[in-house]
């Protein structure tokens, strides 16, 4: 059942349409990834779940009723633009926010003594915002987002700021708070996060939804049946032995064992792969090679994201490679066509009379909320 429906939204700001017949259905207790380059028109559907702003067409559901202003005690947003009011104390700022959701002091205080805790932060109830860093402070605004339990949390960029220990917290706390009945809507443009976390997603780019679906389903429909293998032994005798129906792309040396990259042409079942390979080394591992089928997708969505549904159903797409070269926030990508031209994709902002068009910010929402 869904929690929240979303169907045939559009929105228009001057001459520049941010959402353009965009549905979603974000099903309930489950973590769903709304994903896309800067500029696709995430925010403002984020907003327009909101009721930041309204759409100008189509219709909003939560919980099986029409998205009234009642139902926005029953979300929490912690947006991308960080807002804590950097002269308060943590610990008064927090009891603030809390009280704004409706909590009663008391409550609220007893709740953020286990979240504090939980978090390793009780020693900063006293301490300044100003004082407190990036990740820190992002501490402080994720638990003012969650500690009222509402039934629909939406996190916009939650892991910007964090070094990889209080990444990993974070999503532990994610997948904690979906488990315990908390339906949530993960916004990002990092396809890494979405793999680790995600249940169901949907692509936005250039104001259009131009894929959605199980987040397993889709990773599938692109990868490459690649498998990497360690083992010892001979070299030759493991290349010999993939003769038909393999084909070998790449190895290299880690110690005495030999780490190879292996393509399936005829089978994606490892266990025929292991028949071919065993009889002449000794394996000591084997993996397929999952990571990059969604990077795949999002650099497919970025150098021609309205071609994606159909390439989704070519069965001859041998020669289509991409490989992510600027890490996992996506700034680039090499892309190589079936020809084997090389070209750089590029994200450029949309321009409006040879200036770059910036999306509008809007400057109501309380921090914290």
């Amino acid at each position: 059942m869904n929690l929240l429906l979303a169907e045939h939204i559009e929105k228009q700001y001057a001459h520049h349409k941010a959402l353009d017949d965009v549905s979603i259905a974000v099903q309930k207790q489950s973590v769903f990834g709304l994903l896309g380059p800067n500029g696709a028109g995430k925010t403002t559907l984020i907003r327009i779940i909101n009721q930041i702003t309204a759409p100008d067409k189509g219709e909003l559901f939560f919980n099986g009723e029409k998205l009234q202003a009642k139902h926005v005690s029953q979300i929490g947003y912690l947006p991308e633009e960080r807002g804590l009011y950097k002269k308060m104390k943590v610990g008064e700022q927090a009891l603030y926010l809390a009280q704004l959701k409706g909590m009663k002091k008391s409550e609220a205080r007893e709740k953020l003594k286990i979240w504090f805790k939980r978090f390793d932060i009780y020693s900063w109830w006293d301490k300044k915002v100003e004082e407190l860093s990036k990740g820190m402070a992002q501490k402080i605004q994720f638990i003012t987002t969650v500690l009222h339990q509402p039934q629909l949390l939406i996190l916009d960029e939650p892991f910007s700021g964090f070094d990889p220990i209080n990444t990993n917290l974070l999503k532990e706390e994610i997948l904690k708070l979906r488990n315990e009945g908390a339906t949530i809507i993960f916004s990002t443009h990092n396809m890494e996060s979405v793999e680790a976390i995600c249940d169901h997603i949907a692509l936005i780019n250039q104001s259009k939804k131009i894929l959605d679906g199980n987040v397993k389903e889709i990773r599938n429909s692109f990868k490459k049946n690649i498998f990497e293998i360690t083992f010892k032994g001979n070299l030759i005798a493991f290349t010999n032995a993939l003769w038909t129906g393999y084909e070998l792309l790449n190895t290299k040396s880690d110690g005495d064992y030999t780490i190879a990259q292996v393509k399936t042409l005829s089978s994606n079942n490892p266990n025929e792969l292991l028949k071919s390979v065993l009889p002449e080394v000794e394996v000591h591992g084997l993996q397929e090679i999952l990571r990059q089928a969604l990077r795949r997708a999002e650099l497919d969505l970025l150098v021609g994201g309205e071609e994606m549904p159909r390439r989704r159903q070519e069965a001859g797409d041998q020669g289509h490679e991409t490989r992510q070269q600027d890490g996992p926030e996506g700034r680039g990508g090499r892309h190589t066509g079936g020809g084997g031209r090389r070209h750089r994709a590029r994200r450029r902002p949309a321009r409006r009379g040879g200036r770059p068009v910036q999306a509008a910010k809007c400057g109501c929402r309380t921090p914290g909320d």
